[in-house]
């Protein structure tokens, strides 16, 4: 599977879900969710990149996370029905599995390993926000924006992200004038070499080196809750077919 946190689901749990998931296209500036709005589906993206949008009652807006194949979106639905406090924005265009938030809550209630997933992305989207929050209120705004620029360039996996300057000042709840001045200074330092309508090309070394720790530090820790959810899930399936699974230094073996 392309989404991570399904491909870590014991055989057994995947096929619990398997007959409930329809496969979707995430089309570029698509929203799949309004704040406000119940919650209808969890989405599982396979590629593409979302971004979660707080909308301000002024017309502001920010964006609080990033979520590619390692996340999902309306997942927190188990928590019971609530409107989704997000906006869910599509960023990259991609593909995704989906099912019903009922359906996808009657099988949370009925496996462990689908609730231990549950916990596990939860962990590194309380992680993601708390960073988040961290680097907002005292990193400069180039730095940040270099920062959501290499979130999405790692859920793309290519370095040409199809991004106007209008959706950038969306993410950073900045003017427009004030992303163009942004994306003049990182030009003038290599860290973008193109900006054409709809469509910035980034230098990715460059670019890291224009953003504060941020990017680096959310990226080694989501790493590790992913790579700890995939262990477990190795070693119970190990353990149901009869073998003993044998841990050594960076994982299952």
């Amino acid at each position: 599977m392309g989404n991570r946190l399904l491909a870590a689901l014991p055989a057994p749990d995947f096929d619990l879900l398997e007959p409930e998931l329809e496969m979707i296209a995430l089309d570029q500036d698509a929203v799949l969710s309004r704040a406000g709005d119940d919650i209808d589906y969890v989405v599982f993206p396979h590629s593409g990149a979302i971004t979660l949008m707080i909308d301000m009652a002024d017309g502001h807006t920010v964006a609080t996370a990033a979520i590619g194949r390692e996340g999902a979106v309306g997942i927190l639905s188990v928590l019971g029905p609530s409107p989704s406090a997000t906006t869910a924005v599509v960023r990259a265009a991609g593909t995704a599995s989906r099912i019903p938030a009922s359906r996808f809550l009657g099988l949370f209630n009925r496996s462990p390993a689908i609730r231990r997933m549950v916990q596990n992305h939860v962990k590194a989207m309380l992680m993601q926000f708390q960073l988040g929050l961290a680097c907002n209120a005292l990193h400069p705004v180039e730095a940040r924006m270099a920062r959501w620029l290499l979130q999405l360039r790692d859920r793309v996996d290519h370095d040409a992200l199809p991004l106007t300057q209008h959706a950038l000042s969306q993410m950073l709840g900045v003017r427009r004038t004030t992303v163009t001045l942004l994306m003049r200074n990182l030009r003038a330092r290599g860290a973008i070499r193109s900006d054409r309508r709809g469509l910035i090309e980034i230098d990715r070394a460059r670019l890291a080196a224009a953003a504060c720790e941020c990017h680096r530090v959310m990226r080694l820790e989501v790493e590790e809750i992913l790579l700890a959810n995939s262990d477990q899930s190795r070693a119970r399936g190990l353990l149901e077919a009869g073998r003993t699974p044998e841990i050594k230094s960076g994982g299952v073996r």
